[in-house]
């Protein structure tokens, strides 16, 4: 018997996801937590039902059926990571941001000057995205066209979404010599760059350039790595890619060291009142404008720790988004990110891993330490953060801050099925801790599900309802 052309495949399993369009403060009202539920993806990939096993609607009942063992998840979304610092994680560089970029980073980055390594390097890179469930990423990438070729390319055969520029760098020490360009190259590689990749999807461009599973962004390294000439180019070149769907990305008051950190060099290199500025179209002396603003709906900004109350405020006026690194903070003694006072401000906060300073590929570690060091706050300072606040920064909040909401985020009918299967009997111990979580209920469970998740509990990663896979050459 021929297989109809609208059958669907139904997932069995325990659904959770966060509901709607909530903020963070209304996410844990919109938790879904359903013990025996269905997942039913249509040929085209899209959720067509997403609830009960028990209400799902008999016109699909003859449909193809896949029982899991597990949790039936949205696909995590990380919203900083370094594809060229794939192999830098856990380098030892004997200092803060500064002295770790000069001494490990730049060298390292530097030999994704060679092709073949470039394309080695970008295979582990989708390997480990597919391990951990990260379906969508907006990626730092490579000063190295061919190395950015290979990570878009490899990540389109395996079936993820990405979002991704060349890191920009037009000064810096001379261990970053190899990666610098002249203001004309930089902007000439960001244009082609955006002409051969943005709105790629695996068979070619996408019918509207904004759902393609690849899309580009303009990526100064950070203020340190450009000039005034450079931001107002690069603002000039995303005046123009801006309406194309063309996303902005770079660090935000990463370390604020006494006397010589990120924040403060920043400050007394361009001479302006706040760091934000330089990024805002006024860095030019005494926080004057001298050239557009890269801020934005699109905008996505890493780390955030060291903030303004200024800078804040205009973060959540402009609609750009904060994409909050908890791990690396910790590894390079760069602080906490206020946890109260910024969201307060409505500022959209999704979660990044930012390998390589961050050493944890799986988003709900990333979330682990989330808790334990807004838990660990000075005083009225502290938050214990809801488990359904956890899960939105990992999924939704990362679909809002990609401005993909519409397509991905949670498991709502109507949506592209961007999902996780995880399966905590994979996880040696896990799945008794677990089990022993739910009975106290969902929100227990959740927490555990998250607090605990190891990689072997991921087995199985989708996107647009299709298995995702890596070659392991």
């Amino acid at each position: 018997m021929a297989r109809r052309p609208d059958l669907m495949t139904i997932y069995r399993g325990h659904l959770i996801h966060v509901t709607g369009r909530p903020t963070l403060g209304e996410s844990p009202g919109a938790l879904v937590s359903e013990p025996d539920g269905a997942l039913a993806v249509d040929a085209q990939g899209r959720i067509s039902y997403s609830g009960p096993w028990d209400a799902i609607p008999l016109e699909l009942a003859l449909d193809d059926v896949v029982l899991t063992k597990g949790c039936i998840m949205p696909g995590f979304v990380d919203t900083h990571v370094h594809f060229p610092q794939t192999f830098t994680t856990d380098a030892f560089g004997g200092g803060e941001l500064l002295e770790w970029l000069e001494r490990c980073v730049f060298p390292a980055e530097a030999r994704l000057s060679e092709p073949a390594f470039a394309d080695l390097v970008a295979a582990a890179f989708v390997r480990r995205r597919v391990a951990v469930g990260t379906t969508s990423a907006l990626v730092v990438g490579s000063a190295f066209p061919a190395a950015q070729n290979a990570l878009f390319g490899r990540t389109l055969q395996a079936g993820l979404r990405i979002v991704s520029g060349r890191g920009i760098q037009t000064v810096g020490p001379p261990s970053a010599a190899t990666l610098l360009t002249s203001e004309d190259d930089a902007i000439s590689l960001a244009r082609d760059e955006i002409a051969r990749w943005h709105g790629r999807d695996p068979a070619g461009p996408a019918s509207e350039a904004r759902s393609g599973l690849a899309q580009v962004a303009v990526i100064p390294r950070f203020s340190l790595s450009v000039t005034t000439e450079t931001l107002a180019r690069i603002g000039d070149l995303y005046a123009d890619a801006r309406g194309d769907g063309v996303y902005f990305h770079t660090h935000l008051n990463e370390n604020d060291r006494p006397g010589d950190g990120e924040t403060q060099a920043v400050r007394d290199l361009y001479d302006v009142e706040c760091y934000l500025d330089t990024y805002d179209g006024r860095f030019l002396s005494g926080s004057r404008t001298g050239g557009e603003s890269l801020l934005g709906r699109r905008s996505i900004l890493a780390h955030a720790v060291h903030c303004h109350d200024r800078e804040l405020d205009r973060l959540a006026e402009t609609g750009s988004s904060i994409a909050h690194c908890p791990s690396s903070q910790l590894f390079l003694g760069s602080g906490t990110m206020p946890w109260r006072r910024t969201v307060a401000t409505g500022v959209n906060v999704a979660i990044g891993t930012d390998i390589g300073a961050g050493d944890e590929w799986l988003i709900p570690r990333v979330l682990n330490d989330c808790y334990k060091v807004h838990m660990s706050e000075d005083g009225a300072a502290a938050q214990a953060l809801h488990p359904a606040q956890l899960l939105f920064l990992g999924t939704l909040a990362g679909a809002r801050a990609l401005d993909q909401e519409a397509l991905i985020g949670n498991l709502d009918v109507g949506k592209e099925a961007d999902f996780v299967i995880v399966d905590a009997a994979a996880q040696p111990g896990f799945g008794e801790s677990l089990a022993a979580a739910a009975e106290r209920g969902a929100e227990s469970h959740l927490f555990t599900l998250l607090m605990g998740m190891r990689e072997p509990a991921v087995i199985g990663v989708y996107v647009r309802g299709r298995r995702v896979s890596a070659r392991e050459d």
